[in-house]
C-alpha cells in the first residue's frame, strides 16, 4: 500500500509550505496522476486523513484530477485513450501500439489555505 508513504510525503510538502508561506489551515489539495500509476484514490483518502491528523493538513479534502491514459497506434496512426492497456489497437487490432500517457507521478496542483 504506497498510498501511505504518497499521503505522508504530500504533508510533507504541505508542512513545508506552511513553514515558509505561514498558512495555518489546508483546505484542500488538487493533486493529478495518471489513470495507469497504481494509485487508489480512496486508499490515498485514508491515508491522508490518517496522517493529517494534528497538522495543518488536518480535515483537508483531497481533490483528484486523474489523467486518462493514451495509446498511439503505428498501423492506422491513430492515439486513442483506453482504460488499461491493450496488447492490440481497440480501433483497427493492429499490434504496434505505445502508451503515451497515463503514467504520470503523482503532482499538487494547488493548495486552498487559510
Amino acid at each position: 500500500m504506497h498510498e501511505l508513504y504518497l499521503a505522508e510525503s504530500i504533508i510533507d510538502i504541505i508542512q513545508n509550505y506552511a513553514a515558509r508561506d505561514g498558512f495555518k489551515k489546508v483546505n484542500s489539495v488538487s493533486l493529478s496522476y495518471g489513470r495507469l500509476s497504481c494509485i487508489e484514490a480512496k486508499s490515498l483518502q485514508f491515508a491522508f486523513d490518517v496522517q493529517a491528523k494534528g497538522t495543518t493538513a488536518e480535515g483537508a479534502a483531497l481533490e483528484f484530477k486523474i489523467l486518462p491514459a493514451m495509446i498511439h497506434c503505428f498501423s492506422c496512426e491513430k492515439d486513442l485513450e483506453v482504460k488499461m492497456l491493450p496488447g492490440d489497437c481497440p480501433s483497427c487490432g493492429g499490434n504496434e501500439v505505445v502508451l503515451t500517457a497515463g503514467t504520470e507521478e503523482l503532482q499538487i496542483l494547488e493548495l486552498d489555505v487559510d
